[in-house]
């Protein structure tokens, strides 16, 4: 799988932007993905900081996030969602990005925290990847982590 990644037209696109991989991590299903638990991507999240903001923002308007939350820059006719903040106020980004795990040189939200975010907002269309990080939790630890809320620091989940 790890060669196949950077052969993805989405992430392909994301890493032509040349933000410095210090200052985003690819979020959304793609660190589902990245690990091989799920076949495609149908559009991608990134959650960007510093220098990676700042050159997003040169590649389309930046609005208002869905979420009321933060602000979004939709670039490939939105088939690629650059974000500033992610799914709640009191989310870190930081965290976010400091915790992604790097795999073929990228980086990736932790499937940890991919867990918790989904749990979190509880949408129908994330009910299916919720029950495949459960099984894989499970399976590769012998548990499930506990939802404990919105992280607030770097050991809150």
């Amino acid at each position: 799988m790890l060669a196949s990644l950077k052969r993805n037209r989405l992430i392909r696109q994301v890493l032509d932007l040349r933000m410095p991989p210090g200052d985003y991590a690819l979020a959304g299903s793609a660190p589902l993905y990245a690990h091989g638990l799920r076949s495609r991507l149908g559009d991608l999240d990134v959650v960007a900081r510093g220098t990676a903001w700042e050159i997003a923002q040169t590649f389309g308007k930046t609005v208002r996030a869905p979420s009321g939350i933060g602000r979004v820059v939709r670039i490939e006719d939105g088939e690629i969602e650059i974000f500033d903040r992610w799914v709640a106020p009191e989310w870190p980004i930081d965290a976010l990005i400091d915790r992604a795990e790097v795999i073929d040189g990228i980086r990736f939200v932790s499937l940890r925290d991919s867990l918790a975010w989904k749990r979190y907002l509880n949408r129908a269309k994330d009910a299916r990847d919720i029950r495949i990080l459960e099984t894989y939790f499970r399976e590769r630890d012998g548990l499930v982590p506990a939802y404990v809320g919105v992280a607030r620091t770097r050991s809150g989940l």
